[in-house]
């Protein structure tokens, strides 16, 4: 991962996606999110991807980014509704859990994540503390951004500065994050940019936390299990990955997905395909969007 100050291309992309939903797709939207767009910046005079930003609503009226080719509405329209979907049922799974009492919320490479912010004012979410992992420049230039725009950073949200090749569990037991309490552990866009050992070992530890914990996971499928019309969009997406620095490193078939999760230790393991996802978020559509199998989710439980 890169370790500049500021998000990676990849969380940049991501925010632009969701914001893109809002814009391109006819409503009901799969879910409403532009906080990241207004943290991203993307049109600030000087910024590159995510700069520093003089007037916070530069954003959401200046519109350029939408030129930029990923985000062309037409190529990226089974892509952004495969994002969209993934944040809407992450944030599902986490309601879920905190209205059955889980308190803890911890988000693995959480880049532009706004949960946050769109939910501060959410009954079920009151209860919850939400633990934001990420790169030390990443979390030093959210936390400036979330003041800039006046979102602020308050007690029951931490922001944690980690070394994913070191200690980085320790660093969040030692900001507060308690593994024999509950959580709710989300990883999402991250696995293909680690080997298999690394993502074995995450899921060991994850799966040492309390019972009544989970895990919920994206993963890419092998290029030949996506669909035919999606397949060059990966292969684009793979050479943009390695030209920026952060290669795909690895790609999984469901089974061994759910294999690795319960060769750690994990009593329970779900695989959501998106045909699942299609039915949930995208049934009474019109316009045909729907999210693609390129990246699916797992849900492990403990």
């Amino acid at each position: 991962m890169p370790t500049e100050a500021g998000p990676d291309h990849t969380a940049v992309r991501t925010a632009l996606w969701r914001a893109l939903h809002l814009r391109a797709d006819a409503p009901p939207h799969v879910i409403e999110d532009e906080v990241g767009l207004r943290l991203a910046e993307p049109d600030a005079a000087g910024a590159a991807g995510a700069g520093t930003v003089e007037d916070a609503d530069t954003a959401d009226t200046a519109e350029g980014w939408r030129a930029r080719p990923d985000m062309d509405v037409e190529a990226t329209r089974r892509t952004r509704a495969s994002i969209v979907a993934r944040a809407r049922f992450v944030e599902d799974l986490v309601l879920t859990a905190a209205g059955r009492g889980v308190d803890q919320y911890l988000v693995l490479g959480a880049g532009l994540d706004t949960f946050a912010q769109r939910r501060a004012a959410d009954a079920v979410a009151a209860g919850l503390r939400v633990f934001e992992a990420d790169r030390p420049g990443a979390v030093a230039w959210k936390r400036r951004r979330l003041t800039e725009l006046g979102y602020g950073v308050p007690g029951w949200l931490t922001l944690v500065p980690v070394d994913f090749e070191g200690d980085w569990w320790g660093q969040l037991v030692a900001a507060g994050f308690d593994p024999s309490r509950p959580a709710v552990v989300a990883s999402a866009g991250v696995t293909m940019y680690l080997t298999e050992d690394a993502v074995a070992a995450t899921f060991r530890r994850i799966a040492r936390l309390a019972p009544g914990s989970t895990l919920v996971t994206t993963f890419l499928r092998p290029i030949e299990d996506v669909e035919p019309d999606q397949r060059e969009q990966l292969r684009v997406a793979q050479r943009g990955a390695r030209a920026a620095g952060t290669p795909f490193l690895s790609f999984y078939a469901p089974e061994r997905m759910a294999a690795l999760a319960r060769e750690a230790g994990f009593r329970d393991t779900r695989h959501v395909p998106a045909e699942e996802l299609a039915d949930r978020y995208f049934a009474d559509r019109t316009d045909g969007l729907r999210p693609s199998r390129g990246e699916e989710i797992l849900v492990a439980s403990v």
